[in-house]
C-alpha cells in the first residue's frame, strides 16, 4: 500500500482519518430560485449537516472558522444570517473575509448589537438603548464596507420589552421613529420585534413613513406569520425568518439536536411563507429569507421543503 505524508510532510499513520484542507459542499441537485429571491439559514456551522451540507461531518469550530465557502455553493443556500454581530461587534476585517467567499449572487443578514435593541443588560438598565452612534459605529459602518453589495439587510431585532416602561406601543414607536431617522436613508433596514402589543398601527406606520421593513418572524411570541403579512402588506424588502415553531429556545435545542432531520412539521408556516413570496414576488419585491434549526429541526430540509411547494406544478405562483 503507497505511503501517504501529511501537510507537514511527515508520514500519516492515520490516513482514513485525515479531513482535506477545507469543508467540501455535498452534492445537491435542485433548481434555482428566482431572480430577486435569496434564502439560507441562521448560521452554517453545524456538524449535523453532514450530507445534507457539507459532504462528510467536521467540527462546528472548523465550519464556523472554514465552512461558509462550502456552505455558499449549496444551490438552495443563496443567503446567511450573522448571528454573532448580536453579542459583539463584528470588525470590518471579518466581514470583508466573508464577502471573499461567497459568490456575487449571495446575501447576508446581519443583526444589530443587543447593546443597541436591548432596554436592559442582565439586571442593569441598559445606557447604549436605542443608540443610533452605537449603531453606526459597531454595525452599520463595518457591516456596510465590508460586505458591500452583498449587504442584503441590517437587521434590528429587539427582545421581548417592558411596554410600560416605554410608554406603551406609541411610546415604542416614537422611540424607534428617533433611531431609525438618525440612520442613513438608503440602508436595508428591517425591524423584527418579539411583543405582540408593540405590533401595531403606529408602529407599521412608523416603518412605512421611512421604508423600513417589519421582519415577518415565525415565533411563538408575535402573532402568526399570516396576520403580520396581512397588517403590513408587500413591503420594498420583504424580510421572513422562521425562526421557532413552538415552546422555549433551550427546549428547541435539546429536542432538535443534531438537526439533521425534520421533528415538529408545521405546514401552516410553510404555506404561509409560500403565500408571502408569492405576492411578493408578483410585486417585484425582493425577499430574503432566513431559517432556523429550531424551525422544524433541520433549517436545510425545511429548505427543501420550501422548494419542493415553490417549484410543484398545482402550487400557483
Amino acid at each position: 500500500m503507497a505511503k501517504r505524508t501529511s501537510i507537514e510532510g511527515q508520514l500519516s499513520l492515520f490516513p482514513e482519518l485525515e479531513e482535506p484542507q477545507l469543508p467540501q459542499a455535498a452534492p445537491a441537485q435542485w433548481p434555482a430560485w428566482p431572480k430577486g429571491l435569496w434564502v439560507g439559514t441562521s448560521s452554517w456551522s453545524f456538524p449535523g449537516w453532514a450530507g445534507l451540507v457539507y459532504d462528510r461531518k467536521y467540527p462546528e469550530s472548523r465550519l464556523a472558522r472554514e465552512g461558509l465557502s462550502a456552505y455558499a455553493h449549496h444551490p438552495l443556500l443563496r443567503a446567511v444570517g450573522i448571528d454573532r454581530s448580536y453579542y459583539a461587534p463584528v470588525s470590518l476585517e471579518e466581514y470583508t473575509r466573508y464577502a471573499a467567499q461567497v459568490p456575487d449572487d449571495f446575501r447576508f443578514l446581519v443583526k444589530a448589537p443587543q447593546r443597541v435593541t436591548a432596554a436592559r443588560l442582565g439586571n442593569q438598565d441598559n445606557p447604549d438603548f436605542l443608540s443610533a452612534r452605537l449603531a453606526l459605529e459597531e454595525w452599520v459602518e463595518p457591516a456596510r464596507q465590508g460586505l458591500g453589495s452583498k449587504l442584503g439587510c441590517l437587521l434590528l431585532q429587539f427582545p421581548p420589552l417592558s411596554t410600560n416602561a416605554l410608554g406603551g406601543p406609541a411610546g415604542f414607536a416614537t422611540l424607534l421613529h428617533r433611531l431609525l431617522e438618525q440612520l442613513p436613508g438608503e440602508l436595508p433596514l428591517a425591524v423584527e420585534i418579539r411583543n405582540r402589543d408593540l405590533f401595531c398601527k403606529a408602529y407599521v406606520q412608523v416603518l412605512q413613513r421611512l421604508s423600513v421593513s417589519h421582519s415577518l418572524v415565525v415565533h411563538p411570541s408575535m402573532p402568526p406569520i399570516a396576520q403580520q403579512f396581512a397588517l403590513v402588506g408587500v413591503q420594498p424588502m420583504t424580510v421572513v425568518r422562521w425562526m421557532l415553531g413552538r415552546g422555549e429556545y433551550e427546549e428547541a435545542v435539546e429536542r432538535y439536536q443534531p438537526f439533521n432531520r425534520l421533528v415538529d412539521e408545521d405546514p401552516s408556516s410553510r404555506t404561509a411563507i409560500l403565500d408571502i413570496w408569492r405576492q411578493s414576488l408578483q410585486q417585484h419585491s425582493k425577499i430574503i429569507t432566513v431559517v432556523n434549526n429550531k424551525a422544524e429541526g433541520c433549517s436545510p430540509k425545511s429548505i427543501e421543503r420550501l422548494c419542493e411547494s415553490f417549484w410543484d406544478p398545482d402550487v400557483p405562483f
